[in-house]
């Protein structure tokens, strides 16, 4: 799919230019044509093989992880939950106000994605990236059930529906659908406890809203698997268009050995031409690409690194005789020492320079900046909003009254009591809206909200004072554990 607007547009701007009231108006884009790569073994592809195997695994079957969680929650490792606005990762539970570690892993992902565009170019998109790897999947059961690639090609060229091209569509569709359904249907079980929802599926009885996102992720799964593949890619990520600003002339990538390959020729009675180069454009490469580009040509946007040619043209290159590398990674400055007659230097002076090293700096920091406040955070907090509506009530012996909000919130898999207390000024004295005594008991993976007085007796100095700091403090009565919020005390009194 190749714009031509650029020739409309030309046209439009030739004062001269024929106009026939017959001609038919030119389309801004051409037809897309339907790849269809044939099947390649070698150790890139195999690599693919185990990346997909290993990422479609995580997806799929972490939901069904087992994690006690105690009586209030599903018992699942990994949940979000979204009525209570939390986040569950097996030992690991994220609340509303620590975004920030959500904040931290979309941070260090953007620096990985970058780290390893630098290094090895879009080796996340020929390898791990979603659409790739649903795509590989679509592609291999097509391939199960159509043949590999000229059987599809014939097939699809066949203008003529008989029983067997309606059978082997019907067929290939349906698979499709199952893989859709089940990706659709792997994601809500994130969101709840994936038995239970499952069970509500398939009797019915689940809500409207676990239908209606199967639904629209299966339709989804189904058009980007299965019918856009490449155009995804290249029309709708933006990442073809970025990474341009991630590499330079040292980033590992897939290219052509030109100087070694051209002049191109055949293979004449298995004998190869002493004139002409190491390609026998047999066009391997380009029939294994999912892409459908020739890299030949030279890198291309569409080009996703994803090596599958360098497989295929290693392939031919032990079938005639000729060393492996005509198609391999490499980085620009290799290729001009190699067209000079030196060695290319290692991989790991590539890969171990001044950006790479500086993204994987900012990667670690960034990564025990949230191992630390992983690790120094506390199982329970607690924070104070002042009533400002009074400020203060002056009672009628004097004293002066402030009212405060209390936000208690427990991170313990069960209820906790704690004793609330302050400090600051011996005159102040608390009182628990509610409650006989200085204690409070939170729910299970909850927070509670509080009411809390305090009262300074008439001619006390908080009561005398525009402003009096002090500290509030809770006690978990289970282990011992405390945690403190500053607040201040309003006056004056008469």
């Amino acid at each position: 799919m190749r714009p031509t607007c650029h020739k409309v547009f030309a046209n439009r701007n030739r004062k001269d230019a024929p106009v026939s009231s017959t001609q038919s108006p030119e389309q801004l884009y051409a037809a897309r044509e339907p790849v269809f790569p044939r099947r390649v073994k070698g150790k890139f592809r195999n690599l693919k093989w185990i990346i997909m195997i290993l990422t479609l695994g995580v997806y799929y079957l972490t939901p069904w992880i087992r994690w006690d969680r105690g009586p209030e929650l599903p018992d699942q490792a990994v949940l979000v939950d979204m009525a209570g606005r939390r986040f569950f990762f097996f030992w690991i539970e994220i609340w509303p106000h620590e975004f920030y570690f959500v904040a931290g892993l979309l941070i260090m992902a953007g620096l990985g994605l970058f780290l390893f565009t630098s290094a090895l170019g879009r080796v996340w998109c020929g390898y791990a990236c979603p659409q790739t790897v649903w795509t590989d999947l679509f592609i291999l059961v097509e391939r199960w059930i159509e043949g590999d690639r000229n059987a599809r090609l014939r097939l699809w060229r066949q203008k003529k529906w008989d029983l067997r091209k309606l059978r082997l569509r019907i067929t290939k569709y349906i698979a499709w659908a199952l893989i859709a359904v089940a990706t659709g249907g792997a994601w809500v079980f994130y969101f709840t406890d994936a038995p239970t929802l499952l069970g509500d599926l398939l009797t019915g009885q689940a809500h409207p809203v676990a239908y209606t996102t199967v639904l629209v992720l299966t339709l989804t799964t189904m058009l980007f698997g299965g019918f856009a593949r490449e155009q995804v890619c290249v029309y709708m990520c933006p990442w073809p268009r970025i990474q341009a600003a991630m590499m330079d002339e040292d980033t590992m990538t897939v290219g052509y050995r030109e100087w070694r390959g051209e002049p191109r020729g055949k293979l004449r009675k298995g004998q190869l031409d002493p004139n002409q180069g190491d390609c026998i454009d047999c066009m391997a490469c380009v029939n294994v690409c999912p892409m459908g580009i020739d890299i030949r040509n030279g890198q291309q946007m569409e080009c996703i690194t994803c090596a599958l040619c360098i497989d295929a043209c290693d392939d031919v290159m032990d079938k005639i005789g000729k060393p492996r590398g005509l198609i391999d990674y490499m980085a620009l400055t290799d290729e001009i020492r190699e067209r000079e007659g030196h060695e290319p230097r290692p991989i790991w002076q590539h890969i171990f320079r001044v950006r790479t090293l500086v993204y994987t700096a900012l990667w670690s920091i960034v990564g025990l900046g949230l191992l630390f406040a992983l690790f120094i955070r506390s199982d329970i907090e607690v924070s104070v909003a002042p009533v400002r509506n009074p400020v203060y009530v002056t009672m009628s012996d004097g004293s002066i009254r402030n009212t405060y909000d209390m936000r208690i919130r427990n991170k313990h898999g069960e209820a906790r009591p704690f004793l609330v207390s302050l400090t600051g000024d011996p005159a102040l004295e608390l009182r628990l809206e509610g409650s006989l005594d200085e204690s409070v008991t939170v729910p299970a993976d909850s927070m509670a909200i509080q009411r809390v007085y305090v009262i300074a007796a008439p001619g006390s100095v908080p009561a005398q004072d525009e402003r009096s700091e002090f500290r509030f403090w809770i006690e978990d009565l289970t282990n011992g554990d405390r945690a403190h919020t500053d607040t201040v005390f309003n006056g004056k009194g008469q």
